[in-house]
């Protein structure tokens, strides 16, 4: 049986998750790309690595649907196979800067759905449809800062964040008693120059009064590259100690 190594990222198409899937193929790892559309240079990639890659269009913004298509497809899988599986819940959405009081209901329970609701059905479809698999389960939670110090008009990220922090230590004491309990890190990985960096910039500086925080740590390069930040979180991933804590820092020493 050859040993390999199965890893399911959301949000795979560009960002954060496209550079972390990247590098993950690239290591021989096959890797599950769940994201709003296909990405034709990740199969390239793939295809040149050696790597499996399968890549779903899926709208986390449909939480139930996803988790029900997830937990069929692993069931499908012989999980004799893997030496390890991973779940990444990377994707998320900053919305449009505001009050709260200003929001849009409609996109207010659209970050909520795909920031939390999401994460939180996914990881049950993959913890209950790997539970007999044989190789070590871990699931990342890729968090924030703003989880765990708020910042105004960004109610909805926030509490998606501090919801999944939180979700990561109730699973991580449920996990711990269970045979082959699945390891969960609920990890911020610093500040990343992604989409959601250029919207944050972007926004309504009369909505969103931090605005020029952000624009300073563009114009004095204090942001990751996405491939930077990847490198990071993946090494985090690796080390022996995750899960120890199910909320950390991709700063955080060993």
């Amino acid at each position: 049986m050859t040993a390999s190594h199965l890893t399911l990222i959301t949000g795979a198409s560009r960002g954060l998750g496209r550079a972390m899937a990247e590098q993950l193929l690239q290591a021989g790892h096959m890797v599950l790309g769940i994201s709003r559309r296909q990405e034709p240079q990740l199969a390239e990639l793939a295809h040149k690595a050696g790597a499996e890659l399968i890549q779903w269009e899926q709208d986390l913004s449909d939480p139930v649907a996803a988790s029900a298509r997830l937990s069929a497809w692993l069931k499908t899988l012989d999980g004799r196979r893997f030496d390890s599986v991973t779940l990444i819940n990377n994707a998320g959405t900053v919305g449009n800067p505001a009050p709260l009081a200003s929001a849009v209901e409609a996109e207010l329970s659209l970050a909520l759905r795909i920031g939390l609701e999401a994460p939180m059905l996914l990881t049950a479809a993959f913890l209950g449809a790997t539970r007999e698999w044989r190789g070590a389960r871990k699931v990342l939670n890729i968090s924030s800062g703003l989880g765990r110090n708020a910042m105004g008009s960004q109610a909805p990220y926030c509490a998606a964040k501090a919801g999944m922090d939180h979700f990561s230590r109730a699973v991580a004491l449920e996990e711990a008693h269970a045979p082959n309990g699945a390891r969960i890190v609920s990890l911020a990985p610093g500040i990343v120059d992604t989409d959601m960096q250029v919207q944050l910039r972007s926004a309504s500086a009369e909505k969103f009064p931090d605005r020029t925080r952000f624009v300073s740590m563009k114009e004095e390069g204090r942001l990751d590259s996405p491939a930077t930040a990847a490198d990071k979180v993946l090494k985090y991933l690796a080390r022996e100690d995750f899960g120890r804590n199910p909320v950390a820092d991709v700063r955080d020493p060993a």
